[in-house]
């Protein structure tokens, strides 16, 4: 059945990428390959910046010791992101913003489709793959002219390239809050099939740790009451992480002007952008959609 040809293509898949990824750590070595080329090792990385707890570097040849820390606090001694580092982000935040978009019946209306009458994915893979490259061409540029009237404004003596590696790590919480509130639904119902999965993960009629036979409780997600808390739980995520983002780019500010007044005259174009992209990650949620 087509769920069953979905689940080989992706254990196909999986299987593949991991080859690809072993052999890479084989020629580039495993350090290299893992900081620079596995995008989900490097992304991890950066979200590890905002970690609640860290180990004092001191002692860490004795095992270390691990302390509270602030989200963010990491990044007080960070170095500004290559070229490839700041499109990588953007794309991380982009690439989530239009998997939602597309899914709305305001992208749909756009192309003349009926949402109601889905025709499938590969009916849409053209202006899906328009919109994915259009989202993140209008972000980076966006991002790039907030930071260039920015440096403006503050009168700043930093180069482009420094000072856009630098705040683009306060893109980091957005992009995480956006991908926490965008599959939220989806590891509410999902994530019940993945614990009765471990019970039998190879189809073989085992009940290993009792949970093969659970009730998947799919209308955790479904109903107004649901619908209500799902809702402001996904709009009380977003706006945290643009506040943490708002927060970060602040203090990186002050790295790049230690002079007050510069340093918020640099931030001005930025914080609009955020608050921008805030009301469009919340008409998102608000927005109907297919799915």
């Amino acid at each position: 059945n087509s769920a069953a040809n979905r689940s080989r293509r992706l254990a196909w898949a999986a299987g593949f990428y991991w080859l690809l990824s072993f052999a890479a750590m084989l020629v580039f070595g495993y350090r290299d390959w893992s900081r620079r080329g596995e995008f989900l090792a490097v992304f991890f990385a950066m979200i590890a910046r905002f970690a609640l707890l860290q180990r004092n570097e001191v002692e860490r040849s004795e095992g270390g010791r691990l302390s509270l820390c602030w989200p963010g606090a990491k990044l007080s001694d960070a170095a500004p992101l290559s070229l490839s580092g700041i499109a990588f982000l953007l794309l991380v935040l982009s690439s989530v913003s239009f998997d939602g978009l597309s899914k709305t019946f305001f992208w749909f209306g756009l192309f003349g489709l009926n949402p109601l009458e889905f025709p499938g994915r590969t009916a849409v893979i053209g202006i899906g793959t328009f919109g994915l490259v259009l989202m993140f061409v209008l972000l980076a540029a966006a991002f790039i002219l907030a930071i260039v009237l920015g440096q403006r404004l503050a009168g700043s003596p930093h180069s482009l390239s420094q000072a856009a590696g630098l705040l683009v790590w306060s893109i980091v919480p957005i992009a995480l809050a956006y991908h926490v509130a965008h599959y939220l639904t989806a590891l509410l119902v999902d994530g019940q099939y993945a614990i009765a999965a471990l019970s039998d993960p190879f189809a073989l009629g085992w009940n290993l740790l009792g949970t093969a036979g659970m009730q998947i409780e799919a209308g955790v997600a479904a109903g107004a009451g649901s619908a209500w808390w799902l809702w402001n739980l996904q709009a009380g995520v977003i706006i945290a992480g643009h506040m943490l983002a708002v927060l970060i780019a602040h203090g990186l500010a002050w790295r790049l002007h230690p002079v007050p007044a510069r340093a918020a005259l640099s931030q001005f174009p930025l914080t609009v952008l955020m608050i921008a992209y805030t009301v469009f990650g919340l008409w998102l949620l608000a927005t109907p959609s297919v799915g």
